[in-house]
């Protein structure tokens, strides 16, 4: 549970918190919440996402209800410092798009006093800890898993399933890409998947033979 940090003036650093879990979860949908309430507390906010992310809008993130708070696109974590100078609240969707560099950027912004939030995916389609995200998780002073609501069991999800073949590592998407599947179902798919991949693959060793 996330637990928001009271103020002692007398401490100079700042904390970081992570928002994570499978697409459709409300990761982004968090992230600007409490983005909003800094904002709305006179806080200096600035929002960073990376470059690679335009599925709604190239200057806004937005999250899949359409809620949406305006940020700077960056190519590399290293533009970020630069840009979040003087802030005293620095917001980063979509973590695990970014390269491994941003864990030492949110310590960084962290340590001179800046409350950094970050919000991405900590699992890729494989279900496999993705990018950075471990790395972050570990120096967070506050790690927060969000969970969508599976599309098959109506179980707590935790798992993106890409329904596509495309074999990608980074393939931006909604739902015609992706579902949230619980561990059941994740795994139910992704064996039923390999059968079918099997079968595919005898049946055209068989017509090689003909």
């Amino acid at each position: 549970m996330f637990l928001e940090n009271t103020v002692n003036h007398k401490e100079q650093f700042g904390w970081i918190e992570v928002i994570c879990g499978s697409m459709f979860s409300g990761k982004t949908e968090e992230l600007i919440r409490r983005l909003k309430r800094a904002q709305f507390a006179k806080q200096k906010v600035e929002i960073f996402k990376p470059s690679v992310d335009i599925r709604y809008n190239e200057d806004m993130v937005v999250s899949h209800d359409a809620n949406e708070i305006r940020s700077t696109p960056v190519p590399a974590a290293a533009n970020i410092p630069i840009l979040a100078d003087g802030c005293e609240v620095v917001g980063i969707d979509e973590a695990q798009f970014f390269d491994d560099e941003i864990v030492r950027v949110c310590n960084d912004l962290a340590n001179k006093g800046i409350r950094v939030i970050v919000a991405g995916l900590d699992m890729d389609f494989k279900g496999n800890p993705f990018g950075p995200m471990p790395n972050l998780m570990a120096t967070a002073e506050y790690v927060t898993k969000v969970h969508a609501i599976c599309t098959r069991t109506g179980n707590l999800a935790q798992f993106s399933y890409r329904k596509s073949q495309n074999d990608a590592l980074v393939l931006l998407g909604e739902t015609e890409e992706y579902e949230p599947l619980s561990r059941a179902a994740y795994y139910k798919a992704m064996h039923n998947e390999k059968a079918n991949n099997t079968n595919i693959n005898k049946t055209d060793n068989t017509d090689l033979n003909f």
